[in-house]
Order: structure tokens, then C-alpha cells, then sequence
């Protein structure tokens, strides 16, 4: 258990971090989940609004430290190669 003051307040402030973060990883997986959904299931101008909304989120969970920034360029590729696959 925390004893100074500074080391409770750390553990406060982890706290409301990880919610935050989780809250954000929730996110841009939904957002994923769409993206690959509209791919499975062919509709090319679904799938292409659905990848133009991942996008900034990938970006922004790699600009808020939630992701790695190759973790999200690998899958926004990966999305991408399936997109143009469509036809």
C-alpha cells in the first residue's frame, strides 16, 4: 500500500488513466470491427467510409500513446490491401 502522499496520488491518477485509455482502445476497436465487417461482407462503399473513419483513430491512439505507432500502420495497411482486394 501506498504510504506518501505522492505515491497515493500516482495511484489515483493511474487509475483514472487506465479508464481513459481503455475508453480509447474501446473505441478504435469498434471502429476496426466496422471497418472489417463492411470489408466481409463486399460492400466496397461502406468499407471505404468505414476505413476513412479508422483512420484518425488509429492516429489519434498513436498520438495518445494507447497504441504503437507500427501496430497502426500494419493494421490500417492490412485494411487497405483488403479494401482494394474487393474489386
Amino acid at each position: 500500500m501506498a504510504n506518501t502522499p505522492q505515491a497515493r496520488k500516482r495511484i489515483r491518477r493511474n487509475d483514472r488513466r487506465a479508464d481513459i485509455n481503455r475508453t480509447r482502445l474501446s473505441r478504435i476497436r469498434t471502429f476496426v470491427k466496422q471497418a472489417e465487417s463492411a470489408i466481409a461482407a463486399g460492400d466496397k462503399d461502406q468499407a471505404r467510409a468505414a476505413l476513412q473513419r479508422v483512420q484518425p483513430e488509429l492516429a489519434r491512439g498513436v498520438a495518445k500513446g494507447v497504441l504503437h505507432k507500427n501496430m497502426a500502420a500494419r493494421k490500417l495497411s492490412r485494411l487497405t490491401r483488403r479494401l482494394i482486394a474487393l474489386g
